[in-house]
């Protein structure tokens, strides 16, 4: 596991000692960041399944000014913060260790939004639509964001979820990416004359 590219490119990233985490192979990573990017001149990332930290680190690699990282396990926690540290990205996150839905619980009380919202669960416990409807009841959601969620390729995600729609869809091997973003964005190529 590596950054793929930006200012750490090429620094590699421990993985999570155990089984319990899956990270994101580089060859999904990449395909993610074309699909949102593939660079940033500004912005918010929340990695809410931090895992290893590799979608967060990335992003902060390619331009993104902050990232706050959640995990529920004390060896992600511990990866994370070993892997932001390699990468001299300490000054530019918060970790925490709790689980999703209570971490987004106490970001709704800060009354912040993000720009990039990466969601990659445990593919037999992942909760995505809720989440994402957590996401989207409470505004953690900047109006231009984008959730990107990384799940298993058999399960089917509603194509509208509140006001976001699934804008991006790929398939990769037992990997699924979709990502959402909110309806009233105007994408440039589905603009009638």
């Amino acid at each position: 596991m590596r950054v793929i590219s930006g200012t750490c490119k090429g620094r590699p990233l421990k993985a999570v000692p155990g089984t319990s985490t899956r990270p994101t192979t580089d060859k999904v990573k990449e395909a993610i960041f074309n699909m949102i990017g593939p660079y940033f001149d500004e912005g918010i990332a929340l990695d809410l399944f931090g895992g290893s930290g590799g979608l967060g680190i990335e992003a902060l690699s390619r331009g993104i000014d902050k990232a706050i990282f959640v995990d529920k396990e004390f060896k992600a926690i511990q990866t994370i913060k070993e892997n932001v540290a390699n990468c001299d990205f300490s000054d530019r996150v918060e970790v925490y260790r709790n689980d999703a839905a209570r971490a987004l619980k106490a970001l709704i009380k800060r009354n912040v939004q993000f720009d990039y919202i990466f969601l990659d669960p445990p593919y037999n416990h992942h909760q995505l639509e809720a989440l994402i409807m957590m996401i989207h009841d409470h505004q953690l959601l900047a109006e231009d964001g984008y959730i990107i969620a990384e799940h298993d390729h058999q399960v089917e995600l509603s194509d509208t979820l509140g006001s976001l729609s699934r804008k991006k869809f790929e398939k990769y091997g037992i990997t699924a990416i979709s990502v959402f973003g909110f309806q009233s964005v105007v994408e440039g190529s589905n603009t009638n004359d």
